[in-house]
């Protein structure tokens, strides 16, 4: 992953779609690194930072923030794609949704439209795609940041490799790791508090469980994460219910597959459950029986109580992905 010109600044950009800004914001919080990051960047388009702006590029890196939730968006995406040499993503929202994802379980009955019913005064000026997708979903991407927000270490790694042209060296180890290299004591064994931290990559240097809380998994799935057994565990040995189980799950990167799946297993996110019918269908999501306003109260409830994660740091360059062909899933 390098740019093959070294003797000429390396142009990138910074843009966003459906999101809160906050990993953006990490390049700013990157300090006095960034007049050094200058000497081999050239940030031509950054329209949280700077008025100066490129919007068309072209880009030797682009990095994207943020999720894509209407058509509009999808369609740019595509063009942007186009514009950039390698992409980006950065963040729980562009990696794997965000908690905009959540309402993925909204089902057909009444769909998104419940949820923009019961948010907005004016429902029919909101134009909105059913679900709220990840960047990779739609075009190819070179390499990922996870978290809510990104390390900014990681972002500084991933800067500096580029432009020397080696493989980021970015941690996979889960969270219980980082905890026990500090000493501290397993929030799950010694208080029993459900912790998502077995499979969860490191990110954030376990500041949940050092201040004696769970983990909520903002780095999300580590390589290889077992969930189902966690999920097993949180049943079997804390006696959680299914719908609480999900909870746990349910949050920022619920739409991360390893996530995904025990969400799905467990009946669905909280206010958003499938129905016994419906699940024997296969199917998750509303089955006429959650009043829109209700469901809609309940997905924010899920994401603010149940903050869960995102695909893990493990794989950041994706030499896999293959951009899509076609419409908007």
């Amino acid at each position: 992953m390098a740019v093959t010109d070294r003797d000429k600044p390396v142009r990138v950009g910074v843009v966003k779609f459906a999101s809160c800004d906050g990993c953006q914001l990490g390049f700013l919080d990157i300090g006095p690194a960034l007049l050094d990051i200058g000497i081999k960047y050239q940030i031509i388009e950054f329209g949280e930072a700077s008025s100066h702006r490129t919007p068309e590029g072209p880009f030797d890196i682009l990095f994207v923030e943020g999720s894509i939730s209407t058509a509009e968006q999808a369609q740019h995406i595509r063009h942007l794609r186009d514009r950039a040499s390698l992409l980006v993503t950065i963040g729980a929202c562009a990696t794997s949704g965000g908690i905009q994802a959540l309402r993925a379980w909204a089902g057909n009955d009444g769909g998104i439209a419940g949820f923009v019913d019961a948010v907005y005064a004016t429902p029919a000026y909101v134009d909105t795609l059913e679900r709220a997708q990840p960047v990779a979903e739609l075009v190819e991407v070179d390499a990922e940041l996870r978290g809510c927000p990104i390390d900014t270490g990681q972002l500084v790694e991933l800067l500096t490799a580029t432009a020397i042209g080696r493989r980021p060296q970015l941690p996979s180890e889960a969270v219980c790791v980082t905890c026990k290299r500090a000493g501290r004591v397993c929030v799950m064994v010694a208080r029993g508090e459900p912790c998502l931290g077995p499979i969860i990559a490191n990110g954030c240097g376990a500041l949940c469980p050092g201040m004696a809380r769970g983990c909520y998994g903002c780095f999300g799935p580590r390589e290889s994460a077992n969930g189902g057994s966690l999920a097993d565990w949180y049943a079997s040995s804390l006696g959680l219910s299914d719908e609480s189980v999900a909870a746990k799950f349910a949050g920022f990167t619920a739409w991360a597959p390893e996530l995904r799946e025990v969400i799905d297993a467990r009946g669905g996110p909280p206010g958003m459950r499938a129905t016994e019918a419906v699940r024997s269908a296969g199917a998750v999501g509303l089955a006429g029986a959650v009043e829109p306003a209700e469901a809609a109260a309940a997905a924010g409830a899920a994401g603010l109580a149940g903050a869960a994660g995102a695909p893990g740091l493990a794989g950041v360059v994706n030499p896999e992905a293959a951009r899509p062909e076609g419409g908007v899933a």
